[in-house]
C-alpha cells in the first residue's frame, strides 16, 4: 500500500521525519522506482511516495545521493541508495514473501532476468522511447528524435522475441514462479505501455505473462499513475487486453 505525499517539501528535515516510516523519493517514469514500488506492494509493506522530476532533481535530493538518481529510500533513519541495493536490501528485511529464492542457480538465474532489464533493456529500448519521448520534451522542450525512437521501438520486439522463448519453457521468466525479475521487466515494460509503444497483439505469450503481472493487487497503484500532460494509452488500465 503506498500513500503520495505531493505537498511534501523537498528539503532534507522533511526527508529525514518523514523517513521514521517508510519513504521512496520516486518519479512515474523511473522504471527502477517502479520495481521496487511493486517489490514493496508484493511484500504488504506500507510506504510513502515522494515525487521528484529526474531532469530536475533538488539539491537535497543530491544530500541524499550524490550520484543523483532515483530511486530513494529512507526508514527509520537509513538512507538506501541505488535500485539494486534498495532491492537486496528489502528482501533481507523482509524475508516472509521472498522474490529472490531458491536453489543458489536458481538465485543467479532471476538476478540475470533482473539485471538483463535494468541494464540490456533499460539501454536498448527505455533510453531511445521514454527519455525521447518524456525527458527530453519535459527537460530541454524538445521534440523526440525519430530516428532515435525507430531504434528502441525496433529494439522493443527482439526483447519481446526473447520473453516469447523462455516462456515457452517457463511459467515466468526466471522459472515457474513469480520473482523480483518479472516485477523488474513489467516495470520497465509498464512506461513504454503507458506511451502506446509495446506490440502486445505480435506476442501472444508476452502478452498474456503481462496481463498476469498487471492483474496483481501490487500493479493497482501503478495503474494510477499518470505523467503530467501525456494521456495513457486507451489499454493501459485495462486487465484485459
Amino acid at each position: 500500500m503506498k500513500i503520495s505525499i505531493t505537498s511534501l517539501t523537498t528539503n532534507k528535515r522533511a526527508y529525514i521525519f518523514f523517513s521514521a516510516m517508510v519513504l521512496l523519493v520516486h518519479h512515474t517514469t523511473s522504471p527502477f522506482a517502479r520495481k521496487i514500488r511493486l517489490q514493496m506492494s508484493e511484500k504488504k509493506m506500507l510506504f510513502i511516495l515522494k515525487e521528484e522530476e529526474p531532469w530536475n532533481l533538488s539539491a537535497d535530493l543530491y544530500k541524499l545521493n550524490p550520484a543523483g538518481e532515483l530511486p530513494v529510500f529512507l526508514n527509520d533513519g537509513n538512507v538506501i541508495v541505488g535500485h539494486y541495493a534498495i532491492s537486496e536490501y528489502l528482501e533481507e528485511v523482509s524475508q516472509e514473501i521472498p522474490l529472490i529464492f531458491g536453489s543458489p542457480k536458481q538465485k543467479a538465474e532471476i538476478r540475470r532476468m533482473i539485471d538483463w532489464f535494468d541494464n540490456k533493456f533499460y539501454r536498448e529500448v527505455y533510453r531511445n522511447i521514454v527519455v525521447e519521448k518524456v525527458h527530453k520534451r519535459f527537460a530541454k522542450g524538445l521534440a523526440p528524435d525519430s530516428k532515435i525512437l525507430k531504434i528502441g521501438l525496433n529494439n522493443i520486439g527482439y526483447h519481446l522475441e526473447y520473453i516469447e522463448w523462455l516462456l515457452d519453457k517457463r511459467q515466468y521468466l526466471a522459472g515457474d514462479d513469480l520473482t523480483l525479475a518479472d516485477l523488474t521487466a513489467a516495470a520497465h515494460f509498464s512506461i513504454i505501455d503507458y506511451l502506446g509503444d509495446v506490440p502486445w497483439d505480435e506476442f501472444s505469450s508476452s502478452k498474456l505473462w503481462y496481463s498476469k503481472i498487471k492483474s496483481r493487487p501490487a500493479f493497482k497503484d501503478l495503474l494510477k499513475d499518470t505523467i503530467r500532460g501525456i494521456l495513457p494509452a486507451r489499454n493501459y488500465t485495462n486487465l484485459d487486453f
